[in-house]
C-alpha cells in the first residue's frame, strides 16, 4: 500500500500545468502564447475603456448640469472655451455651436456649407454623432474576437496535446488507466485556458455594448434638443443629467 501511494504521489507530481507546457511541441507552445497575448489583450482594453468610461459618465454629468443650468448658450461656449470638450456631450455642443456662429458669418460659401443654418448644424450633428459612435466602439471588435476564437484556439490546443499523448502511450506500449488519464487530462488544461480567456472578453463586450447604446440613445436626444435651440434660439429649461 505505501509503495502504490508513493508512486501515486510521484506520478501526480510529474503531471500538471508546468508538465504539459514542458513536453508540449512547437504548436502547443504557440497556441498557450497565442492564448497569453489575448488575454494580455482583451484584459488592456477592459481596463483602458472601463477608466475611460467612468470619466465620461463622470464629465458628461457635470456638463449636463451646467448646460440645463446655463441662462445662455453664451455660457454654454465660454464653459467649453474655458475646460474644452472633454466628453460627448461637450463635444457634440462645441460642434454645432461653432457651425451656427460659422453659418453666420459666412453663409454658403462652399458646396459644405450648402442650404440653410438648419440643414448645416444638422450635417455638423450628425458627423459628430458619426464620430463618436466610433470612439466608443473602437477595442471591441478585439474583445469579440477574443471571446469567439479563444475557446476554439484552446480546443485546438487539448485536441493536438491529446493526440501526441496517444501517439506517445501507443509507442510505449501502456495503455493503463493512470497511463492514459494523466495525458489526456493535461491536455484538456488547453481548453480551460481558452475558456478563462474568452470568458472576461465576453462579459465585457456585453457590458460595453450596452452602456454604448444606452449613451447613443442619450446623445441622439441630446442633439434633437441642442438642434432646437440653436434653431429656435429658445434658452435651454433647467433640466439636470
Amino acid at each position: 500500500m505505501e509503495t502504490t501511494a508513493v508512486v501515486t504521489q510521484a506520478a501526480a507530481q510529474t503531471q500538471g500545468f508546468a508538465h504539459f507546457i514542458q513536453q508540449s511541441d512547437a504548436v502547443g507552445k504557440t497556441l498557450f502564447v497565442l492564448l497569453v497575448l489575448m488575454s494580455v489583450a482583451s484584459w488592456a482594453i477592459i481596463v483602458t475603456k472601463g477608466l475611460a468610461q467612468w470619466l465620461r459618465h463622470r464629465r458628461a454629468g457635470a456638463f449636463l448640469q451646467q448646460f440645463w443650468n446655463a441662462s445662455t448658450l453664451d455660457q454654454v461656449q465660454a464653459e467649453i472655451s474655458t475646460h474644452g470638450a472633454r466628453d460627448p456631450f461637450s463635444h457634440l455642443s462645441a460642434h454645432a455651436l461653432h457651425a451656427q456662429a460659422h453659418h453666420a458669418r459666412h453663409g454658403t460659401a462652399r458646396l459644405a456649407e450648402a442650404g440653410s443654418a438648419s440643414d448645416y448644424i444638422t450635417r455638423t450633428l450628425k458627423k459628430v454623432l458619426d464620430e463618436e459612435t466610433t470612439r466608443l466602439e473602437s477595442g471591441l471588435t478585439a474583445l469579440a474576437t477574443v471571446g469567439a476564437t479563444a475557446p476554439f484556439v484552446g480546443l485546438f490546443g487539448t485536441v493536438w496535446g491529446v493526440y501526441h499523448a496517444l501517439l506517445a502511450i501507443g509507442m510505449s506500449g501502456a495503455g493503463t488507466l493512470d497511463k492514459v488519464a494523466g495525458p489526456v487530462g493535461e491536455a484538456l488544461i488547453m481548453t480551460g485556458i481558452g475558456l478563462a480567456v474568452a470568458i472576461p472578453a465576453v462579459v465585457a463586450y456585453n457590458a460595453f455594448t450596452r452602456s454604448n447604446r444606452v449613451l447613443s440613445g442619450r446623445l441622439d436626444a441630446f442633439a434633437f434638443e441642442l438642434h432646437s435651440l440653436l434653431t429656435l434660439g429658445q434658452a435651454p429649461s433647467a433640466k439636470t443629467a
